[in-house]
């Protein structure tokens, strides 16, 4: 079936012309006289490419590019700027907007051609690249039924243990917007995950992807997040984030990836995709009964009983707390790890940027944490 270009012009001349090249080079064309036309005919005809004009009189191209963009359905389409506009402060506001291309009219009909080409072709490779399943690393997803449980802590100390004894760890810090895991290694803001979450599918890649990754003197390669409230809307770009860890599942061996409390659109998209799946709780009846209900949602995606593993943090030293056997009772799932309370170590860990494993290497906590690892390595290697 022939590629379908949207043409977005208000100049009917322009539209005609435009339309009869690339017709000629077995394109499938569709039309738009306008910005809000425009976003109608993306919604309802789900065009491979968008060329789109600058200056129209209700919406301008600018704006329309930023709309696709915000909107996680069609944000990966690729588009062209096709305007008069040659000042070089309209071309870097096209790419600021979100464009993955700029061309000044008039244009000779082969260059126009060969971006077009150029372009669809960029953008089915990445497809194929974000869409097919994960080729090399073993995914290790970390998730609470409610925040402040200790998720990014285990997470971090999975990672760190695991490079300690050679694996070769990506740490992915997959909630937008209340990102802690860099903070809590000391790690420049410069490099965070909104950087990739904010571009069309169709330009993420690997190397875009290491880019954003920083090297930690744990052994860990993180890719964090901002802890900016504002990105906080941006963990909705589910397809984005999707495709970040397809990706990431090719460039090293394990991934770890904190995905923070609740099942977002896009935790549901990855949690399909993890070879195990940590559950972190408290042991408290409230904790343990809302990770209860976080089992039989993940059960529901089709993530097997067997998948999945549940971490006790004990936060604070209480009477009150439920036994590890109350809880595996209760829960219907094995308790993989109990890690006791250890408060003030765990402030030193985070003011040191350095994880617990290696911190106080010799303290309990950490014995715990590296055994929570081992296990949960070799059920991976079963």
């Amino acid at each position: 079936m022939p590629e379908k270009i949207l043409i977005v012009d208000d100049d009917l001349d322009t539209l005609k012309l435009v339309g009869l090249i690339l017709q000629r080079h077995g394109f499938q064309i569709a039309a738009a006289n306008g910005g809000l036309q425009a976003l109608t005919k993306v919604a309802t005809e789900r065009p491979d490419i968008i060329l789109l004009d600058l200056m129209m009189p209700d919406l301008d191209g600018y704006e329309v590019t930023r709309r696709i963009r915000a909107d996680t359905t069609i944000a990966h389409i690729p588009i062209i700027m096709f305007t008069a506009k040659t000042m070089l402060d309209d071309k870097v506001a096209g790419f600021e907007a979100g464009a993955d291309d700029y061309l000044t009219k008039p244009t000779h009909p082969s260059e126009l051609v060969a971006h077009v080409k150029a372009l669809l072709s960029r953008a089915g490779a990445a497809r194929a690249a974000a869409t097919s399943p994960i080729a090399t690393a073993r995914v290790v997803s970390f998730i609470a039924a409610k925040g402040g449980v200790g998720t990014s802590t285990v997470a971090l100390n999975f990672a760190a243990a695991a490079a300690q004894t050679g694996q070769d760890v990506v740490l992915a810090d997959l909630h937008s917007g209340s990102g802690s895991l860099g903070l809590m290694l000391g790690l420049a803001p410069k490099q965070t995950l909104s950087a990739l979450i904010t571009r069309p599918v169709g330009e993420l890649d690997q190397r875009a992807i290491t880019d954003q990754i920083s090297a930690h003197a744990s052994g860990v390669r993180v890719l964090a997040s901002a802890p900016e409230p504002n990105e906080t809307t941006l963990a909705n770009n589910a397809s984005q984030i999707e495709a970040i860890v397809k990706i990431a599942g090719r460039m090293c061996k394990l991934l770890a990836l904190d995905l923070g409390s609740g099942l977002s659109e896009a935790a549901r998209r990855v949690v399909p995709l993890s070879d195990l799946v940590i559950i972190v709780s408290e042991p408290t009846r409230l904790s343990i009964t809302q990770s209860k209900a976080l089992v039989a949602s993940l059960t529901h995606l089709g993530v097997p009983n067997t998948r999945i593993e549940l971490v006790i943090v004990n936060r604070t030293p209480s009477t009150l707390q439920m036994s590890w056997q109350q809880a595996e009772q209760m829960l219907g799932t094995k308790v993989a790890a109990i890690v006791t309370p250890a408060p003030e170590l765990a402030y030193q860990a985070v003011e040191a940027g350095t994880p617990i494993v290696l911190l106080r290497a010799d303290s309990l906590t950490a014995d715990q944490l590296r055994k929570m690892t081992n296990q949960l390595i070799e059920k991976l290697n079963k």
